[in-house]
């Protein structure tokens, strides 16, 4: 089916608008660039990440640009910053299924799960 993802600013309580995520395909250390995006008003892109029928099985990392999207929303952080990006590698094994991969970000923790 389709990959999505949402991302949520466990700090102000809101969706984190205006944050960079970078989308690569893996293979073992090696990573390929596929999409490159900013997310809405609601945390999210604008479509899905792969659309039906696009979705391969595989492994992928989504990489998201937290310390930017904190210093853009006039966080004083501190040099180096606790969290730079965040990157999330997982597997597709069915691609029958949707995959759904949320995050959970503040300038200090993140978590993460397969949505649906």
């Amino acid at each position: 089916m389709g990959l999505t993802t949402h991302v949520l600013d466990t700090m102000h309580g809101c969706p984190a608008a205006g944050m960079s995520v970078a989308l690569y395909a893996t293979d073992g250390d090696t990573a390929t660039p596929i999409s490159r995006h900013t997310l809405n008003a609601d945390g999210r892109t604008a479509g899905p990440l792969f659309s039906d029928g696009d979705l391969k099985a595989g492994t992928y990392r989504l990489v998201f640009d937290v310390a930017g999207y904190f210093k853009a929303r006039g966080v004083a952080l501190p040099e180096p910053n606790f969290l730079n990006r965040v990157s999330l590698d997982f597997g597709v094994a069915r691609t029958d299924q949707h995959y759904h991969v949320p995050l959970l970000v503040s300038p200090w923790s993140y978590s993460t799960y397969r949505g649906s």
